[in-house]
This record gives C-alpha cells, structure tokens and sequence, in this order.
C-alpha cells in the first residue's frame, strides 16, 4: 500500500527528511507545512506536494503519518495536536528544548498508545551494532563523548531557553550513545564556560562527569567556538577492547590487533526507511528509537546541561 504522509517543517533537517520520503515508492507525501510560507512553497516545488498552512487541517487529511521537523522550542502544542487527532508520528530530535514539555509528550504518546519514531539516526549505522557486538560480554570501564564545533546560524540555537543549547541540541546523538554502549548513567557533575559571544548564551563549551550504573565512569565535552565541526563521536574502554565511534568510522582495538571500518549504511535514509516498514505493518528495528526511549536520552541530557549551568552533581531523572 501507498503510505499517506505529511511533513511539518521546511527547514534543512525538514528538507532532508522531505526528499526522503518522496523518494519511496511506497510513500505519497502529501504536503508541508511550516510558519515561514516561502520555505513551504519552495520545499513543496521541490519534492512535488501541496502547501498546508493550517497544521490541525493538514492533520485531518488522511494521513497515515505526520513528520514533525521543527526547532526545540516548538515542540509541546505541536504535539499534543498530533497526538488529539490520533496521527503517528516522527519527530526529529531534541524532544524539546527543556525537560518538563519532553516528558509532557512522551506521558501523552504512551497514553495514546500511538507509533512514534524520532530522528536518533546514528543508531542505524551497521558499525554502532559492531561496536555493541564487540563489548558485549566485556565490562565497559570508561567512556568519553565530545562534540566540538560551531555555533550554527539560527538565531533560535544561540538563546538556551529556544534550543536547549549544545548538549540537548546536538551532543545528545553521542550521549545517546553512551547509553547504547556503556549503559545508564546515574548522576552528573559539570562545569561551563560561559559565553563570550553577543547574543549567544550557551556556553562556549560544557564539560561534565558520568557516573554509570555499572560503576563505570566517563566524561562528555561540547564546544560551539569553533569555526567548523572538529570531532564529534565516543570513545569506549573496555576489558581487553577500546572502541572509537564516529557518524563516519569505527575503529577497534584488541590484544589481536587493529580493525577499522567505515558505516555502509546511511542513518539518516535508514531512519526514515524503518518508520515508513513499521507502518506498513512491520516489526520495529532494533534502531528505530521511539518517543518513550528517546526520553531516556533528553533526560540524561538535561542533566548534563543542568550540571554544567550549576556547578553541582545532578542525578538523571528516572535513574
């Protein structure tokens, strides 16, 4: 059958996440919609599909999915239109640009008990499932996440109270990963330095400790004074293995020597691809990170950056 879908946002992750979808055969993208008309119309040319400026109007018109790609801070009403008119969804990530609207979604999705996915795409990669082949059995020690780069050139990504600044808007790809690897993380401590930039608060960079569940430690950094993206990406100490992990590559190391590899996936197809299966009546892949699980991440998010803006050790809610 031919999957009726409709998208919210016409900015470039909403582009990405447009041309996708139109480019499945068994996917009819119905139309966008988005605030700013222009990106609408020239999005919807783009891709062949209509132009809904009304979203509860284009919620109501037969669809089987809706994309939902807009900025943290948009999120919240948005969803709780999604989830009255019974429509499932994707939602790119973060959840929302604090913590209380995220777990106000996630409490009316489970509700509801609707299908979600969200945009955690680097968990498709073929060489995040090696790098868990390789440790399972092995008792992690050490993790180290970074995420080193620029400031990005929305307006709304340098206000904290509109993005949820760097470790909830974009660092939370690599801790989400800690979770996948190492395990549960317990509680943070942090520090920050602050902004020395007009017009930005988030910090220039953040730096905090982890304590796993497992009795594991580890250590997560982000940086937005860069002039282009330096690293971003974990690294893994296990017994006898450590483990290196970017979107682009993977390397491991053991006592029988080198091996390095390169993803023959792409996540950011995947992710779309895998929702599209689960919605034509497919089981979910292990990858496929749904709203309820994506909150585990936006949580332990949260609490580094909460950490990070205290000074002080903030236990991960839920933990």
């Amino acid at each position: 059958m031919t999957l009726r879908v409709g998208l919210v946002g016409a900015g470039g992750v909403g582009a990405r996440h447009a041309r996708t979808l139109a480019g499945f055969d068994d996917v009819e993208l119905v139309a966008v919609s988005d605030p700013v008309t222009a990106a609408a119309q020239a999005l919807a040319e783009a891709v062949g599909c209509a132009v809904e400026d009304d979203v509860d109007r284009l919620l109501r018109s037969g669809l089987d999915a809706v994309w939902l790609c807009v900025p943290p801070f948009a999120h919240g009403p948005l969803e709780t239109s999604v989830v009255r008119a019974g429509v499932p969804f994707f939602v790119e990530k973060p959840l929302a640009a604090d913590l209380a609207v995220a777990e106000q979604v996630a409490a009316a999705v489970a509700a509801a008990g609707l299908p979600t996915a969200t945009g955690y795409h680097w968990r498709h990669l073929d060489t995040v499932e090696r790098a868990r082949t390789v440790l399972s059995g092995t008792a992690v020690r050490l993790v180290s996440a970074r995420w080193w780069g620029s400031t990005p050139p929305p307006a709304w990504w340098s206000r904290s109270d509109s993005s949820g600044g760097q470790v909830v808007e974009q660092a939370t790809h690599v801790l989400d990963l800690v979770r996948v690897l190492a395990g549960e993380v317990a509680e943070v401590g942090g520090l920050a330095a602050p902004s020395t930039a007009g017009g930005r608060d988030v910090p220039d960079a953040t730096a905090a400790v982890l304590r796993l569940e497992s009795g594991a430690v580890g250590t997560v950094s982000t940086s937005c004074v860069l002039p282009a993206a330096v690293a971003a990406g974990i690294d893994v100490a296990a017994d006898g293995v450590a483990v290196e992990l970017t979107e682009t590559a993977l390397r491991v190391r053991t006592r029988d020597g080198d091996q390095q590899a390169a993803p023959a996936v792409d996540g950011r197809h995947a992710v779309d691809r895998a929702f599209v299966d689960v919605l034509s009546g497919s089981a979910a892949v292990p990858g496929l990170v749904d709203v309820g699980e994506a909150l585990r991440t936006h949580r332990l998010a949260w609490a580094v950056t909460e950490a990070a803006r205290t000074g002080s050790t903030v236990r991960v809610p839920g933990a």
